[in-house]
């Protein structure tokens, strides 16, 4: 999550996971090894809004704004910009 830029570093990303604040397809992920893969969908709830995003690829960093988009299809109305994708799977919180 962090390095698709919804967390700033990997410890809030993991403190979002074990906090409750992260479902995979539905399902509430409370450890931030969870397996995540291509086509999953996550739900983030943030401190101030809820993403909800279909995953389309994986980086092996943090990426830039464009290319974190690339890792995600929004499906909550929220914009994206454009990039390239990673490799197909990945822990919750990103690495």
């Amino acid at each position: 999550m962090c390095y698709a830029r919804f967390a700033k570093t990997r410890t809030l990303a993991q403190a979002l996971v074990e906090g409750g604040k992260v479902r995979l397809n539905r399902e509430k992920v409370t450890s931030s090894s969870r397996l995540v893969r291509a086509d999953d969908v996550l739900t983030i709830r943030m401190p101030r809004d809820v993403r909800v995003v279909r995953v389309r690829g994986f980086a092996s960093r943090r990426a830039s704004p464009s290319g974190a988009a690339a890792l995600y299809e929004p499906m909550d109305g929220h914009d994206t910009g454009t990039g390239t994708a990673g490799d197909g799977t990945s822990s919750a919180a990103g690495g």
